[in-house]
């Protein structure tokens, strides 16, 4: 909890923007709409060190007092996310550089290398100067370090970072032969008789080595996490407030499994499309990964937007109560804050056109209004002990990949799919079927779940895949999706049928891959191939296997539904295997939205699964001993829930939740 018996609520102020009588004018209107967190300082670099070596502080030192004054306090931020000009023209070596050999200019944001030793010695010159002013500053709360990490400049492929990737690749291997024989580097004459001989996967007039491609992913998250850990030290030498860096949700970039161990508190940015009808489930999908990153602990939503985004092809404003209901969204799901971009809408600049909870348009705003009604209720809930810093309780995991993602979606792969797609298939009917959600490693405790998914965990360990096994045969309910097993941590396929340790647990192996190539047939012309669909009784009927498909052997497992149609008619698609003293599914296909939705009512109904309500449109959620009910449809809804209403008092039963409308029931 960042602040004490309090919601944060708040959000980026920029004062560097603005002039000096503007300031106090925001700390009235602060507290006039209940703001106690903002975040400061995070694109100022150019404004604290002007010149190198020069450092003002005199207009942070007011801006930081007036905030203290007024009672706001402060997420300062290390201002390292965008190098002035005059460290690109003194240090152009610093700029990155694209797998083309492009040198990225400044002029934008993130315009460094994260690997460069100038960027890195500035920055830690700027955070130390930055922490030794304002280390015990009153208004201070927690410390922001840089900000989207990699959100513009993920992989740098410069000299450099060249030389830091064989750095990397030395002290992962130790020797250059055991690189050639990860790499597979008999294949295409790629062997390497040193590390010196190594580059980055920069422009190639094919496929790069795969296995290469994964270690640049690895090290480049690496690299940038290497730069949190660097500014992190410095604060620590100081100060022992709260450190976090703003995540961004399912970021491929950067494996947060590996981040969230580094911070104190896991915060994200999230900018769900007010007109994607999928939004409020994949919104729900990714604030649950917060809170499982951070091992169930309270997290931070650091940044959303009071209404419309400026970087869409089409930029739609939030619905009247949108903004409301998607915040208690992330509360029901584990935030005990809520803060956004920004607090006063920017004038200037390329996100002049970003909505601000104080907008162009000033106070008399539909905006303001609901800022401040969301302001004021948030105030009034501090004051219960049922929301704030609760647990939200999940019977179901989700197990999430960072491997397998970068991995899946390379090129020369089974088939072009996106892997949080595949995910997301699996969240959603979940979500509909009223099952709460954790997101997982493979290699953690799972004993506390009743069923665990596995969605595509196409690059596993012997070790992850044998504490999956483990978990079946201790009595959990495994389902493991198509592309599982395949390849191992240095991307060599398991020969043998695949699955590794999980063919024992499936009673299954793979023969061959057979996706229907309805895509390629289309773009040539050639017209649509043999329809492929799934039957079973398990699933309800029919539907449709568009998306993949497979041979599958079965050993021991039982069949619970077959492909019809085409060379796979008859081979099984679905099966279930008794494994020990639990159950292991696996299912060969996508399946269509209403036979995944049977599917997983028998696997969730046989683990024994504890599920809320089905309210068409109407999202539920339990934390701690209140129960948030949202409805995302545009028709209002009659609840039949039992319990009272927290905000008012009412009785919840009979109670018309109006489009976009949010209860807290408390049985």
């Amino acid at each position: 909890m960042v602040l004490k018996d309090a919601f944060a609520y708040g959000g980026d102020y920029n004062p560097e923007q603005w002039a000096p009588e503007v300031w106090r004018e925001d700390v009235e209107l602060m507290n006039r709409a209940g703001v106690n967190l903002v975040s400061v300082g995070i694109f100022s670099w150019a404004r604290i060190e002007p010149r190198d070596g020069e450092f003002d502080f005199a207009w942070l030192d007011e801006v930081l007092d007036l905030l203290h004054a007024g009672g706001v306090r402060v997420d300062l931020a290390t201002a390292t996310a965008s190098p002035p000009p005059w460290l690109a023209v003194a240090h152009p070596e610093m700029l990155p550089v694209t797998a083309e050999g492009v040198t990225l200019s400044s002029g934008s944001r993130q315009a460094y290398c994260p690997s460069s030793p100038v960027y890195r010695r500035y920055a830690s010159r700027l955070v130390q100067a930055i922490v030794e002013r304002y280390a015990d500053h009153p208004a201070l709360a927690l410390w922001h370090v840089n900000n989207e990490y990699g959100c513009h400049v993920s992989h740098c492929y410069c000299d450099v970072s060249a030389a830091a990737f064989r750095r990397w690749l030395e002290a992962k291997y130790g020797t250059i032969e055991a690189l050639n024989d990860a790499w597979g580097t008999a294949f295409w004459s790629q062997h390497y008789a040193g590390f010196d001989e190594i580059l980055p996967p920069r422009a190639a007039p094919t496929f790069t080595n795969p296995t290469q491609v994964l270690d640049f992913d690895r090290f480049s998250s690496d690299e940038l996490l290497d730069c949190f850990r660097m500014e992190k030290a410095i604060i620590r030498s100081r100060s022992s407030l709260p450190v976090t860096t703003n995540f961004m949700g399912f970021f491929k970039a950067a494996d947060y499994w590996a981040w969230a161990e580094e911070v104190d508190v896991v915060s994200d940015d999230s900018y769900p499309d007010p007109a994607d009808p999928r939004s409020p489930v994949y919104a729900a999908m990714q604030r649950d990964l917060m809170r499982s990153l951070g091992g169930g602990a309270p997290w931070l939503l650091m940044e959303q937007a009071p209404s419309a985004v400026n970087w869409r092809e089409r930029n739609a404003a939030k619905l009247p109560g949108q903004m409301r209901a998607w915040s208690y969204q992330s509360i029901a799901r584990g935030a005990d804050g809520i803060l956004f971009f920004q607090w006063r809408q920017a004038v200037a600049g390329a996100e002049k056109f970003h909505s601000g909870m104080l907008p162009h348009s000033g106070t008399d705003t539909r905006v303001f209004r609901e800022v401040e009604e969301l302001g004021g209720e948030l105030k009034a809930l501090a004051g219960t002990p049922d929301l704030l810093g609760a647990p939200v309780e999940a019977q179901v995991a989700i197990v999430f990949d960072w491997d397998s993602w970068w991995a899946v979606e390379q090129p020369a792969s089974p088939t072009r799919t996106s892997y949080v797609e595949e995910v997301f298939s699996w969240y959603a009917a979940l979500a509909a079927a009223g099952a709460t959600v954790d997101f997982v490693r493979a290699t953690d405790d799972l004993r506390r779940y009743r069923a665990v998914i596995v969605p595509t965990l196409f690059v596993a360990s012997d070790g992850q895949l044998e504490a999956l096994d483990r978990y079946a045969s201790e009595g959990g309910t495994l389902v493991v999706g198509f592309l599982t097993g395949v390849l191992d941590h240095d991307l060599h396929a398991r020969a043998g049928g695949y699955l590794g340790a999980l063919r024992r647990a499936l009673g299954v192996w793979i023969e061959e891959f057979a996706p229907p190539a309805a895509p390629d047939l289309r773009a040539f012309g050639g017209g649509e191939p043999p329809a492929l669909s799934v039957r079973g009784e398990v699933i309800g009927g029919t539907g449709a296997a568009a998306q993949w498909a497979e041979y599958v052997r079965v050993e021991t497992a039982e069949v619970q539904a077959v492909f019809e149609g085409g060379a796979l008619d008859g081979h099984p698609a679905l099966t279930r295997h008794q494994h020990g003293d639990g159950v292991a599914w696996y299912v060969a296909t996508r399946l269509e939205a209403a036979p995944l939705a049977n599917l997983l009512h028998a696997v969730l109904d046989g683990a024994g699964v504890d599920r809320l309500p089905a309210i068409p449109g109407v999202e539920l959620v339990r934390r701690g001993r209140v129960l948030v009910a949202i409805n995302h449809s545009p028709e209002a809804v009659v609840l039949d829930l039992a319990g009272t209403e927290l905000l008012t008092g009412s009785p919840a039963a009979g109670l018309s939740l109006g489009s976009m409308g949010v209860v807290l029931i408390v049985e």
